[in-house]
């Protein structure tokens, strides 16, 4: 028996035409007389056939009560059903379309009307299932290839943020009395954006904003400090005006270092949120900042936020010409300072998130 060959089952309560049948097919097919209806089950249950011939008179179990059978198991409901019938009206063929078969044949039928119309059911099934194979396999292909790109795409993240990483510890092992600066900020920066977030508050600009980019790009945000002499960054006391104004260039020469990355790279996307940051952290709401005395909603917001974490933790945290505020005081001074140097708006945020602020700087909450 060549298994290659389609497999048909005829069924059909005359031996006459189930001889006739077989002798026109078996040349080019496999096939398989059946009866009766419960032959045909008998048979189903061992073989799974391309395609039914079905005679619609027959006795016990008629062919649109077997059909009905074969389209509620889901075993046989996709295999294709064409009626035999010697009916010749068309309400009964409307019938049999409606429960499923998809052609007729009138008998006593002709050998090539019959082998042309079984061609055909047999053609438009190839073709459905070439078409589900493709389907399936498009979808595993991009199925795959959406996994290659997140996965390239967690690869590029973690590369920016391990550079990111190892620059902001370059800058903070050399301005070494404020450790912890730079992941502590982070810290308070993502409080304040969930916080936003939560209210709706600034949401069209939150909304086009990727945080694997953003929360990083804090890291950078006093990379500038590493063109600051260490006389004046590590300076055990007060620094003098002069002093002051040396420090105060870090903001540009931290905005001139990640541009220089920005020129020479393609995937410089992450770094747009790290140049706002650190170009305008040190800006004031009333325009009284530096370097550029941007006023207002004129300050990206990544500035605005990154203001009020930035001078939070330096509140807060002991320096070699001061003792550190305590949360208490240090939640004063930036809400005395709403509409001058903090963007009000902002401030209002901070004071809802402000406990967390404490548990950050405490060491005891993320």
């Amino acid at each position: 028996m060549d298994d290659t060959r389609h497999k048909i089952i005829i069924v059909d309560d005359s031996m006459a035409n189930l001889t006739m049948g077989r002798n026109m097919l078996k040349t080019f097919y496999e096939v398989y007389p059946a009866p009766s209806a419960a032959k045909l089950f008998e048979i189903l249950e061992n073989i799974l056939p391309d395609l039914i011939l079905l005679d619609i008179e027959m006795p016990e179990i008629n062919g649109y009560e077997t059909i009905k059978k074969l389209k509620g198991d889901k075993r046989f409901e996709d295999i294709p059903v064409i009626f035999l019938t010697a009916k010749n009206d068309e309400d009964s063929e409307l019938e049999g379309f409606d429960l499923g078969a998809v052609d007729y044949i009138s008998k006593p039928f002709s050998g090539s009307l019959l082998l042309k119309r079984i061609a055909n059911q047999l053609l438009i099934v190839k073709q459905r299932n070439d078409l589900l194979t493709a389907q399936t396999a498009l979808m595993d292909h991009a199925e795959n290839l959406e996994t290659k790109v997140r996965i390239k795409t967690k690869e590029v993240l973690d590369l920016q943020s391990s550079v990111l990483t190892i620059v902001s510890d370059l800058v903070e092992f050399r301005d070494n009395i404020t450790g912890g600066h730079v992941g502590r900020t982070q810290l308070y920066f993502k409080a304040l954006v969930e916080e936003l977030s939560r209210k709706a508050i600034y949401k069209e600009e939150i909304s086009t904003w990727d945080m694997d980019f953003v929360l990083p790009s804090t890291q950078l945000h006093d990379v500038g400090k590493i063109a600051i002499s260490d006389l004046i960054l590590n300076k055990p006391g007060k620094l003098t005006g002069d002093e002051f104004e040396i420090m105060k260039t870090h903001v540009i020469a931290g905005v001139d270092a990640i541009e220089k990355i920005i020129n020479v790279t393609q995937e410089h996307a992450f770094l747009k949120h790290a140049l706002y940051i650190a170009g305008t952290h040190h800006e004031k709401w009333d325009g009284t900042g530096y370097p550029m005395k941007l006023k207002g909603k004129s300050i990206p917001l990544e500035g605005r936020l990154m203001a009020i974490t930035d001078v939070y933790d330096a509140l807060t945290s002991e320096r070699p010409y001061k003792k550190p505020f305590n949360h208490e005081d240090a939640c004063k001074i930036i809400i005395e300072n709403a509409g001058t140097h903090f963007d009000p708006v902002l401030v209002e945020i901070f004071r809802g998130v402000s406990d967390q602020f404490d548990r950050i700087a405490q060491g005891t909450g993320k």
